[in-house]
């Protein structure tokens, strides 16, 4: 069965003030069905660039990718209606309802009035949201609001899922209720999850794989064990030590990204 994401030579440059940025420099990787895969790497690695890319915000500079069966560069449209995508900020509307929220996602994706209030019935069900229905989205915690972000991104019913640091700036409960959302999404619904996250033990904990990125390029990839194995001698070491024995430092927690001008 072929991967269900797959790269080739993916790479990005930026023209800046100061000349030529190689954001990232050609990324060939592949991502199996119903795969959770952790991108990670220090600040100004690639991983946001690298995941702009893969998910139609930003044009590949040279390289191919098939995302969901559809060739990124040729079929962008195609390839987003496969997706979800959960950003970092997040994008509900505060004064609108939780249900309101939901059931626009719904119409988005072209779903009938009776369809979109059906779906968000559903989602509320599967994520532990009925009871917060009717509250306005200014009213959610920050594990609450994250909870909406992941129901809005699966309404459409993708086959990835792009989450791009979902717990940054949560309390330790809230990651807790997002890590035991994110495992149900993959084991209930087959979903393949791509993961960037600066927090290693979040890593360590969901993913099955991890793809280790700096200076654009894969510098590791394995799974957890296997990595801290080879890098660090015992299956038993913290992610976070393999991470610096790869990379030389430690990750941060915002990645800068290149300015085109």
């Amino acid at each position: 069965m072929a991967p269900i994401l797959s790269t080739s030579g993916l790479a990005r440059t930026f023209e800046t003030k100061h000349g030529t940025v190689e954001a990232v420099r050609g990324i060939t990787m592949s991502v199996e069905q119903g795969e959770t895969l952790g991108f990670l790497g220090p600040n100004g690695a690639g991983k946001s660039t690298t995941l702009r890319m893969l998910t139609t915000l930003l044009p590949p500079s040279r390289g191919t990718a098939m995302v969901a069966g559809h060739d990124l560069a040729r079929e962008p449209e195609a390839v987003r209606q496969r997706i979800g995508y959960v950003a970092q900020s997040g994008g509900v509307s505060p004064e609108e309802t939780v249900r309101d929220e939901l059931t626009l996602q719904g119409r988005l994706y072209r779903l009938s009035k009776s369809q979109a209030r059906r779906r968000t019935e559903q989602l509320a069900r599967d994520l532990d949201l009925v009871e917060l229905l009717d509250r306005k989205c200014s009213e959610l915690s920050g594990g609450q609001r994250r909870r909406l972000d992941i129901a809005m991104a699966l309404t459409h019913r993708p086959s990835i899922l792009f989450l791009d640091e979902p717990t940054t700036g949560l309390d330790p409960g809230s990651r807790a209720d997002v890590w035991d959302l994110v495992r149900r999404v993959r084991a209930e619904q087959g979903t393949t999850v791509f993961l960037t996250t600066h927090y290693l033990d979040e890593a360590d904990a969901l993913a099955d794989r991890l793809i280790i990125v700096d200076g654009g390029r894969i510098v590791a990839e394995g799974t957890p064990q296997d990595l801290k194995m080879r890098y660090c001698g015992s299956p038993h070491a913290s992610l976070q030590d393999t991470f610096i024995a790869i990379t030389g430092h430690g990750p941060k927690q915002h990645e800068a990204e290149p300015v085109a001008v």
